[in-house]
């Protein structure tokens, strides 16, 4: 029997046989890649899964090369049932009953992945609708999915297709969820415009904007009504100088703000923006909002903070990047414009909606319950 290298098992070569299709019973003998039959190399895919690659992380490292899997996908469920069929012991039968499961999730939800990515790059140019029809499958996982394609594709042209293809999405949901949100965000955000503009001086509704910014109460709905008032004064023909010049002034103010204050929370998400392991990231993410309320941090040197407050940044960055991309007013988004820090900003903002503020909601929820 012929060497078997995990370098090899990993990448696509080995999993595109040029050998053509035939008969399950036919195929078992046939020879398909360095010395192994169909029944040898499932056999040998089980046992990486199994033993030397047991992290379900890296069996998507094989399952994303999806036209390659698709010629051995069935042959592999089934040597998964055969073998635990002819199981000699309980523990050995449950483990492959149960990797199969497993690696059937995945698969499935990749397929869907895949499935998704098709339609985009079949039609680029209609981002925003699919994104409008089929908001619910542009998960953290797609994103994470489309994160996996860059790191496994050889060409740096393919690597940038995906890359700019996932910034443009992110643009859309972001969008999209934006425009959800704008009955109650505005709301706030209009209360909170109207009581700068019932100011007795323009100086007084500027110090307003500073003690909004100081109080992390400058959120991107209130960014968004403060530039827009600008932007459609500027361009007003029939607007009088001195309205312009109090928009400016208060659109001045807004940029000012911004820049002077530097909270712990864009601190932090640089930080862990800088992790390329996704794993790594969520550990370091979980870590920042351990010490919770009301406890001394662990280390003296790191940053804590709560999920809702670190959630509320990163939707100003994104916001500041999908709203004015080539002229932010915060200067940190001029540093997060990489597509690929995109994605990770995103894919943090739903982790925290999925895995802390979903969680917080139901336990507040069922906290009320109890006392009713």
């Amino acid at each position: 029997m012929g060497s078997f290298s995990l370098k090899c098992l990993s990448c696509s070569e080995l999993l595109a046989s040029s050998v053509a299709t035939a008969q399950v019973e036919e195929q078992v003998e046939v020879e398909i890649a360095e010395g192994y039959t169909l029944t040898q190399f499932c056999d040998k895919i089980i046992d990486v899964f199994l033993n030397d690659k047991p992290n379900s992380k890296e069996w998507r490292k094989f399952l994303v090369f999806r036209e390659d899997w698709s010629k051995y996908r069935d042959s592999f469920y089934e040597r998964c049932r055969a073998r635990a069929n002819s199981a000699n012991d309980s523990e050995n039968k449950q483990k492959l009953i149960s990797l199969a499961r497993k690696v059937k999730k995945i698969d499935d939800e990749m397929e869907r992945h895949a499935e998704l990515l098709k339609e985009l790059e079949d039609s680029p140019m209609d981002v925003n609708a699919i994104v409008a029809r089929r908001r619910k499958d542009f998960t953290g996982e797609f994103f994470r999915h489309l994160s996996l394609l860059s790191e496994v594709y050889d060409s740096l042209e393919d690597r940038d297709a995906v890359a700019r293809l996932g910034a443009r999405c992110l643009s859309a949901v972001s969008a999209y969820d934006n425009t959800l949100e704008s009955v109650e965000t505005l709301d706030a955000a209009q209360a909170k415009f109207d009581d700068i503009l019932n100011s007795s001086s323009v100086d007084v509704a500027c110090e307003k904007i500073t003690s909004l910014a100081k109080a992390k109460e400058l959120d991107s709905s209130l960014i968004l009504l403060i530039n827009s008032a600008w932007a459609s004064a500027r361009e007003a023909a029939t607007m009088k100088n001195e309205v312009k010049d109090i928009m400016y002034r208060l659109y001045k103010a807004t940029k000012s703000s911004l820049r002077s204050i530097s909270p712990k929370e864009i601190k932090l998400l640089k930080y862990l923006l800088n992790f390329t392991d996704p794993e790594e990231r969520f550990s370091a993410l979980a870590t920042a909002f351990s010490p919770g309320d009301n406890h001394e941090a662990k280390e003296p040197n790191a940053i804590y903070t709560t999920p809702k407050e670190l959630h509320k940044w990163i939707k100003i960055m994104l916001d500041a990047y999908n709203l004015h991309r080539e002229d932010t007013d915060i200067r940190e988004a001029k540093q997060m414009v990489q597509p690929v820090i995109i994605q990770r900003l995103f894919i943090l903002k739903e982790t925290i909606e999925e895995e802390y503020l979903e969680k917080d909601n139901k336990s507040e929820n069922d906290t009320k319950m109890e006392e009713f």
